[in-house]
């Protein structure tokens, strides 16, 4: 989606429905389709937040989580196969878990993106309901992608009336609406970065923020 960086890139395959949760959470999954692009996002968001969209803001923010990346090749060794293998990365997110208690960063609040597309209408509710997916970001400390921890179920996107029209006309088409899941939220601090590998492709670090979900916002971009 050429609203952001092209370093994000979604993985269009894996989108999910989120499921519906108990509770009140369901409601914030409701949200207003806004007509948005990149650059309004600091008027929109808490004053605090700190945005979390492109590889070098997402390095800044590991650098002063972490320090330094962690050494891919010592941790991976051999493989799965490898007898040390989980010991090894056991022992990194451990590691790194004891000596990034009290760092500034992790009370940020921060906004991350997920993929978005617009499904099925409700006509009753004036909405869109929303599939998504995570993207993943190529930094120099590996593959970054973000979990979603508290994501509301019941996912609908509200386009006010005249883009409500527009948009049905391009759905009854069979066109595709992308759009972009923006979420707001700060780490969990028990669990706040996975250390892992990519099953996609052998030897390649992937690092997980986990983030409990505040907030949701739906993107359009003009």
């Amino acid at each position: 989606m050429s609203a952001w960086s092209p370093a994000v890139v979604g993985l269009s395959g894996l989108l999910f429905i989120a499921p519906a949760t108990a509770g009140g959470e369901e409601a914030a999954g409701t949200r207003p389709l806004l007509r948005a692009d990149r650059g309004t996002l600091p008027a929109i968001l808490p004053s605090d937040t700190h945005l979390l969209l492109e590889a070098d803001a997402i390095e800044r923010f590991l650098d002063g989580l972490d320090g330094d990346p962690p050494d891919w090749a010592t941790v991976y060794g051999r493989g799965h196969h490898d007898p040390g293998h989980d010991d090894r990365l056991f022992n990194l997110n451990r590691e790194r878990d004891v000596k990034r208690e009290g760092r500034p960063v992790l009370q940020w609040r921060v906004a991350f993106v997920w993929y978005g597309e617009l499904s099925a209408f409700d006509p009753k509710a004036g909405g869109f309901r929303v599939t998504i997916g995570p993207k993943f970001t190529q930094t120099r400390w590996g593959i970054v992608r973000f979990k979603a921890d508290n994501l509301p179920g019941n996912l609908m996107a509200i386009p006010n009336p005249s883009l409500r029209e527009s948009l049905r006309r391009k759905f009854e088409k069979g066109e595709r609406i992308e759009i972009d899941m923006v979420m707001t939220g700060r780490l969990i601090p028990d669990e706040s970065l996975v250390y892992d590998f990519s099953h996609e492709e052998e030897g390649q670090g992937l690092i997980m923020p986990v983030i409990r979900v505040e907030r949701v916002y739906y993107l359009l971009a003009r």
